[in-house]
């Protein structure tokens, strides 16, 4: 799929229906969808606890908590791209708490073509995030895989009285063999000697 034709979901956090209705315009359903507006952190919280979102936007403060801390939270255990937006006295302050944590901060009140690149860096960035969490899973089924490989090589010293190397070679000529991979060889192994 291209950036062209991907569709970002987003959370909205904001208690303020003046800019609730004003960023509307700037999330058409043909780019963003859906987009779920809570008006307190614990709501967002529930929404979070649903599904995820490809973007959280942050309006600060909020009814019940700053906002700052939850922004922090969601972008440590998610791959959400986030966004805090502050009241522009606060900005340095609450930018120099934020830094470390990888979510995006923009001063209040804002103009439209801010927000807009506001929204384009969002997209680069949950992009980025998806690349990462496709190289993650890539590494997780590879140690998998391993772990697997080790197994049957481990029954095939106990059962054949192999050595390791004896049992690796093992396990790469049955998969030449039988053209299967070395983990379907192991799988195989495993089944028949456990």
């Amino acid at each position: 799929m291209s950036l062209q034709e991907r569709v970002y979901s987003v959370l909205l956090v904001s208690a303020a229906s003046r800019f609730n209705g004003a960023l509307e315009p700037l999330l058409p359903a043909s780019l963003y969808s859906p987009v779920l507006i809570v008006s307190s952190v614990s709501a967002a919280k529930q929404a979070l606890a649903q599904r995820t979102f490809d973007f959280v936007l942050v309006h600060s403060p909020l009814p019940d908590d700053q906002g700052l801390r939850f922004a922090a939270g969601v972008s440590a255990s998610s791959s959400s791209a986030v966004l805090v937006l502050v009241r522009a006295e606060f900005y340095e302050e609450v930018y120099y708490k934020m830094r470390e944590s990888g979510v995006f901060l923009l001063p209040r009140p804002l103009s439209r073509p801010s927000l807009e690149r506001a929204l384009h860096w969002m997209a680069s960035a949950r992009e980025r995030l998806r690349r990462l969490e496709k190289k993650s899973l890539s590494m997780e089924e590879k140690m998998a895989e391993i772990r697997l490989v080790n197994r049957a090589k481990w029954l095939l010293i106990q059962h054949l009285g192999l050595d390791e190397a004896q049992a690796h070679r093992h396990l790469e000529k049955q998969a030449m063999d039988l053209c299967i991979t070395k983990r379907q060889a192991a799988e195989t192994v495993i089944q028949e000697y456990s």
